[in-house]
């Protein structure tokens, strides 16, 4: 188990919010190191071409891929149990705690990578954010129009909000370094092997449905914090939080619906619908129909003031958990 107890965790939580949203991912660092994120990446992809062979029946591949998930996040949970163990008995070790933790958080990262898709909106051509927007979504981005660049942007913003910072800072404050680096290996694991394609969908299974399970809190509590960032951008806590309960789960992610649900409420705009990845066009409802279906850059940028509010709150709601435990 973890080597510090749950109120010092919030604390080193609080602190890695904060590491994270003033420094992020340098990439002066980054091009000189391998971020941990490609260590866990390499294993995968290595396990993924070693084990997933195309001769073996789906069973096979389904039960090498429970292999798989157990082996890397057990590999994972170790890593973290030794280096909080050595960080324990290093003196004044625990400071590093935050800055390690602060690699796993996303907050000040993905706000660049969105705020880059608003700031290549120029006149009519749609050609700089149609490539901006291709760095963070999946989707086709030549059959974009400005709306729906704008919508594929916001959609990001939540959905990565929820996976990308409040899961991580979840598994950290629950299980400390061991849960943080269990969690991104399998997180990591989803988005390398978890597809519903011809080669991943037996050997991606235990990755897809454990990553959906390890989300399922997580993505409550984004939304929640999503809603209470509403009037920050002249929406309104309740009904953000109406369209959150009323169309989350028309979502096909379980988890995904519920921040961009809420974004959607919390911004007055209709999110999510039909879309095209590739080839496959995803015939999805919208979320918050009845809002507003024509969206700009003006509207990015609304939701990523929220991003910034919604992820300071999280921050404020941590410190309210330790305070409670201490009064």
């Amino acid at each position: 188990m973890t080597e510090f107890p749950f109120d010092i965790r919030l604390l080193l939580l609080i602190a890695a919010i904060g590491i994270d949203a003033l420094v992020g991912d340098p990439d002066w660092i980054w091009r000189r190191l391998p971020h941990p994120v490609t260590w866990f990446g390499a294993l995968i992809g290595f396990l993924d071409r070693t084990l997933n062979r195309d001769t073996a029946g789906a069973a096979l591949r389904r039960l090498a891929g429970v292999g798989v998930v157990v082996a890397i996040v057990a590999i994972a949970w170790f890593a973290g149990v030794l280096i909080e163990r050595l960080l324990a008995r290093i003196p004044y070790g625990i400071v590093l705690i935050p800055v390690i933790a602060s690699v796993f958080l996303a907050s000040r990262s993905l706000y660049q990578h969105v705020a880059r898709v608003r700031d290549a909106f120029h006149g009519e051509d749609l050609t700089a954010p149609r490539q901006a927007v291709s760095m963070i979504v999946g989707r086709d981005p030549e059959s974009l129009d400005r709306a729906g660049i704008t919508r594929a942007a916001i959609e990001s913003t939540a959905e990565n909000f929820s996976d990308g910072v409040v899961a991580p800072a979840f598994w950290f404050a629950v299980l400390g370094l061991p849960g943080l680096f269990a969690y991104k290996m399998l997180n990591t694991a989803d988005s390398m092997i978890g597809h519903r394609s011809a080669r991943h969908e037996a050997f991606g299974w235990a990755a897809a449905r454990l990553d959906d399970l390890v989300n399922l809190p997580a993505s409550r509590l984004a939304g929640f914090l999503v809603a209470m960032a509403a009037p920050f951008v002249d929406g309104t806590i309740k009904q953000s939080f109406m369209v959150m309960l009323d169309d989350a789960r028309k979502h096909r992610s379980p988890n995904a619906g519920w921040p961009e649900a809420a974004m959607a409420g919390a911004l007055g705009i209709a999110l999510a619908g039909p879309r095209r990845y590739g080839e496959r066009v995803v015939d999805d409802p919208y979320l918050n129909d009845a809002g507003r279906h024509e969206a700009g850059p003006g509207d990015i940028g609304r939701a990523l003031k929220i991003l910034k509010v919604a992820t300071a709150g999280g921050a404020i709601l941590t410190l309210i958990v330790w305070l409670y435990l201490h009064t």
